[in-house]
């Protein structure tokens, strides 16, 4: 690595370090302000509170790391023009996309940092706060407790086949009295009655079974098939994952939540695979699109810094600073429009993922051309 590259990355990386520190302390302080009475209602010690936050920064990572990203490159950038040591650069024969090229890196880091949180951190994160939470408060009777879910019903219509779990274990995939209906060419339906139900190696097996043959006319009585101790089902090709992702999906609740890192790409294309023609289809694949697009969105506040940063000239660092809150806006704003007409359909679903970055970096671009 260049003595430049070392030089500009030392200049970046200590203001993203106070801003990011900055953007969390403000966070907690906003946060534990409005959650204080609901904690407290909780019987919370100080320590779980302490972890409660600790546990939550991934999700919060995801959100500011752009705008603090932005942030400290308008800072660096705006000081290195007031020195003007970026005309002294290029003086010396290096090009500005030279220049920029630590900055690029650094937001391809970010980019992956933030995809990475956005899948295998945040929902982990968000289970664990919600432990965390109701950590102190006991389960009220009755109740199956935290990691099983009563009466779940998992509809799998690319193979004609429904579920009913009396309870199902979210921890192990254990099953308690599971109720298999599968749809037959003729009209007809088998059903698959179940004390327990367990995966091994891949492959379901059922305890204590007893199926039948439901014809298609109404009035016809049901025909027993089988009645066995166990009865291995390699043809139920339902996977756990793809069940936690109808947990997640089914209900349709998840997908109009505002939030980016709500739903992981894993748990969208597990439930795409159940489900080849989803109703809730434009929604669903918005929701994808927007998930893939997000994580660019640290390289192209990079390429929204550098005209903004870079043009020569004395100016006031509390003028970028508010230039760079206007940006952060403007994109949201944008974001969240096109989010919404594509999850009702009045935007493509790619199109209403991509825009927002397309239409800031190609800005950033044209600026960025301009700037001498």
């Amino acid at each position: 690595m260049r003595l430049l590259d070392r030089y500009l990355l030392r200049e970046l990386l200590v203001p993203l370090g106070y801003c990011l520190s900055g953007f969390l302390l403000l966070w907690v302080a906003s946060d534990l302000i409005t959650e204080l009475s609901s904690l407290q209602e909780k019987k919370l010690h100080v320590g779980d509170v302490a972890q409660y936050y600790l546990v939550k920064t991934p999700e919060f990572l995801v959100l500011v790391l752009p705008m603090a990203l932005l942030l400290a490159l308008l800072y660096s950038l705006t000081n290195h023009a007031r020195h003007n040591e970026i005309t002294a650069i290029r003086a010396a024969g290096v090009s500005l996309g030279r220049l920029c090229l630590p900055y690029f890196g650094v937001g391809l880091v970010a980019s992956a940092a933030v995809f990475a949180l956005n899948e295998y951190c945040v929902p982990q994160s968000a289970d664990a706060a919600e432990q965390i939470r109701n950590s102190r408060s006991p389960p009220p009777d009755g109740t199956p407790g935290r990691d099983k879910i009563l009466n779940l019903g998992i509809n799998n219509s690319r193979d004609g086949r429904d579920w009913i779990i009396g309870v199902y274990d979210l921890r192990t995939a254990e099953m308690l009295k599971p109720v298999v209906i599968s749809k037959l060419p003729d009209g007809s339906h088998l059903e698959l009655r179940a004390a327990r139900a367990i995966r091994v190696n891949g492959i379901w097996n059922c305890f204590d079974v007893i199926e039948y043959r439901r014809p298609a006319q109404p009035d016809a009585l049901p025909v027993l098939l089988l009645r066995t101790n166990l009865l291995v089902t390699p043809e139920f090709s339902e996977t756990p994952e793809q069940i936690k992702s109808e947990i997640q999906i089914g209900s349709g609740n998840s997908l109009a939540k505002a939030r980016r890192a709500d739903i992981p790409i894993s748990v969208i294309l597990n439930y795409l695979r159940l489900h080849p023609h989803p109703s809730q289809a434009a929604a669903l694949y918005t929701k994808l699109a927007g998930r893939l697009a997000t994580p660019w969105t640290c390289l192209v506040v990079v390429l929204i810094a550098i005209p903004f940063g870079a043009a020569s000239g004395r100016r006031n660092v509390f003028v970028e600073v508010a230039s760079s809150i206007l940006i952060c806006f403007a994109y949201f704003v944008v974001q969240q429009v096109c989010l919404a007409a594509g999850a009702g359909g009045k935007m493509p679903p790619w199109l209403a993922g991509w825009l927002p970055n397309l239409v800031f970096g190609m800005t950033g671009l044209g600026l960025a051309a301009r700037v001498r």
